[in-house]
């Protein structure tokens, strides 16, 4: 199917279209345990990753799916899994572990409702999990939020180009929304350069020293300069990797923020509010770590307020008070699971709250 989709627009499944684009973007082995909503990805890649002499294995459980991702990206080759919410809280310690090791793990998370087992509606309930990290110690992981189905793939490719090129984990967190429902999709190319990993893969010592791809640092002082290395390289993160969406900011008193599938539903209260003359604008972060803590600091200076809408019980909306740091308040609208509320429904709360 790889073959026939390149430069063609298809009606296509979110969960298809990520795994499409993983293996457009040159995935050699993927590794996954079924979880719903993303199980879709395992099952194309089941067929599609055979097909192509590539590697395949349906893991004996989530712990052991990321493993052996960290094992595949230890050794150069561009590797992947998936999961869904409680099954990425128990990749949590291999995160951390991943983050210590410097190695590239593209990880594609599908939320559903929680906490605990929960269900399988959609949610945005696991932005914590995946921005702040659930892994002991001071680590981060790069995190792309589509919002579209067209963005499922695009942002596939830059998960694996961010995590190759700053050798981080990188998660891209998607909901059972996006996962399961169909949209047009037109795969192009992979569009970025390839990175050259040939200073610290693990290739044999055929042509070069011995190498040690290891998390366990003994002496503090060692330690500290490496945490110091790592965060250096959130900063860089920071200052040329952080992306978002925006309109109507420019003159608005109002500013709803959101990310993911729920955005979609605001972008169109925001077009109400215009109508109603209310003077509202739009954010949405795509990546949620780097956050872009600068931009939301700049609309501070002329925004009266902001409101954050999520399908959680608020947990981005502390990072954009953080941003905003007092300057002016910063409101919430949720909706605890499930589909996000309706257009109509978020229009009625601004009104309410401005």
């Amino acid at each position: 199917m790889v073959e026939c989709l390149t430069n063609k627009k298809v009606l296509m499944k979110g969960n298809y279209a990520i795994a499409n684009a993983a293996v457009l973007a040159g995935c050699q082995c993927y590794f996954g345990y079924p979880i719903t909503p993303q199980s879709e990805i395992g099952e194309f890649m089941s067929g599609k990753m055979q097909e192509l002499g590539r590697a395949y294995v349906s893991a004996e459980s989530e712990l052991a799916a990321i493993n052996m991702t960290i094992g595949a990206c230890s050794t150069g080759v561009k590797a992947m899994s998936s999961s869904s919410s409680c099954a990425v809280a128990l990749m949590q310690e291999a995160l951390s572990y991943a983050t210590t090791d410097e190695l590239p793990v593209v990880l594609v998370s599908v939320m559903r409702g929680g906490p605990g087992l929960g269900n399988i509606y959609p949610s945005q309930g696991d932005y914590t999990q995946a921005v702040k990290g659930g892994g002991n110690g001071d680590y981060r992981t790069i995190v792309l939020a589509p919002s579209t189905v067209q963005e499922c793939a695009d942002l596939t490719y830059k998960a694996f180009y961010l995590a190759q090129k700053y050798r981080n984990p990188t998660i891209l967190l998607a909901d059972g929304l996006l996962g399961q429902m169909m949209e047009p999709v037109e795969f192009k190319e992979y569009p970025y350069p390839e990175v050259d990993n040939s200073s610290w893969r693990l290739s044999g010592t055929k042509d070069h020293k011995a190498r040690i791809i290891r998390s366990y640092g003994p002496l503090a002082d060692d330690r500290c300069v490496f945490l110091e290395k790592l965060f250096d390289k959130y900063k860089k993160l920071e200052e040329n990797e952080t992306e978002w969406e925006e309109i109507g900011t420019e003159d608005a008193d109002v500013v709803l923020v959101s990310f993911g599938s729920t955005s979609r539903n605001v972008k169109t209260a925001v077009k109400m509010c215009r109508e109603k003359g209310i003077k509202a604008g739009f954010f949405r972060p795509i990546t949620l770590f780097p956050f872009p803590n600068k931009r939301l600091k700049e609309l501070s200076k002329t925004v009266k307020k902001f409101i954050t809408v999520e399908v959680n019980m608020g947990q981005m909306v502390d990072d954009v008070r953080l941003a905003v740091n007092g300057v002016v308040p910063v409101e919430l609208i949720h909706k605890g699971v499930g589909a996000p509320p309706d257009p109509e429904v978020i229009f009625k709360q601004i009104e309410e709250l401005i």
